[in-house]
């Protein structure tokens, strides 16, 4: 089970990847073709293609700071020599996995009250 976990995070995280790729090469050749029509125009499409990437790339971590939340935490409930300074540890790894969280969440989140500008012709 193990195994195919594994091989399902490594085919989402390459999958996001290759959607990444295509996204960012329609988004360059876009730019080209449209480059002579706006300038301004062309760039901020371009810009906006280019965010949906980072995007993109960013869910897949996401992902892998909750299941590093929840495998984190399996792991600690079943240790038997829990020291004080093993648990400040584990608070401190699950804090910056949870601030990492709420950081994408955020950004994704004000990427989507964006607008697009309206191209002109």
């Amino acid at each position: 089970m193990e195994t195919l976990d594994g091989w399902g995070y490594i085919t989402a995280g390459f999958s996001f990847l290759v959607l990444g790729m295509i996204v960012f090469a329609h988004a360059w050749y876009m730019f080209i073709a449209t480059f002579t029509v706006g300038v301004l125009s062309s760039v901020l499409a371009l810009i906006h293609d280019l965010l949906l990437v980072v995007i993109l790339l960013e869910l897949f971590r996401i992902i892998a700071s909750t299941r590093r939340i929840l495998t984190t935490g399996a792991a600690t409930a079943y240790t038997k020599d829990l020291t004080q300074e093993v648990f400040h540890q584990y608070l401190l790894d699950i804090g910056v996995n949870v601030l990492v969280i709420v950081a994408l969440v955020f950004a994704v989140y004000m990427a989507s009250k964006r607008t697009a500008p309206p191209l002109s012709p």
